[in-house]
């Protein structure tokens, strides 16, 4: 565990695997336990530990919610029976996912920068609160128009529409 090699819950899935429980097993499941109550307990105290909690939570509910929006058409399920095809469509599904971030990361840096350009200030806990995973300006499905005529600035990317600021 230490060099990283293997991971804890593998472990404690072979020596649970073993027909006669093994004491080190018993004793390691009742650690967990112990370390599953006093996180329950802190989750109860502290509501920064809980907001926290679900901020992460939120963050991979919209990283799947973007990933079933990418994968509408067989509604997110790989229906394919070989490995190699399921394994094609979800690396596939993994680099359109990625490429929207990356596409909304760009942007939301040249927002930001923007509005420092400007001189106004932001707020760093709403900068925090920046997600690069919305899709609602991204067009995944109907007509795709390529057009050699797009007004590209010098980092090749399409001007941002400011008319909302001031």
């Amino acid at each position: 565990m230490r060099d990283r090699t293997v991971t804890p819950s593998l472990i404690l899935k072979k020596l649970s695997a073993y027909r006669q429980q093994n004491s080190l097993a018993a004793a390691l499941r009742e650690v967990g336990r112990i370390e599953r109550t006093l996180f329950t307990l802190r989750w109860f105290q502290d509501p920064a530990l809980r907001q926290l909690v679900t901020g992460e939570l939120n963050k991979g509910e919209a990283r799947n919610s973007l990933a079933r929006a990418v994968a509408f058409h067989r509604l997110g399920r790989f229906r394919d029976r070989g490995l190699e095809n399921q394994q094609m469509r979800a690396a596939a599904l993994n680099l359109v996912t990625a490429a929207i971030i990356l596409f909304n990361c760009r942007y939301l840096d040249r927002a930001v920068g923007e509005f420092r350009k400007r001189g106004m200030t932001l707020d760093p806990e709403l900068l925090s609160r920046l997600s690069p995973l919305g899709w609602d300006r991204i067009n995944l499905t109907g007509d795709y128009v390529l057009s050699d005529s797009i007004e590209l600035d010098a980092d090749g990317l399409m001007p941002l529409q400011l008319t909302a600021c001031p």
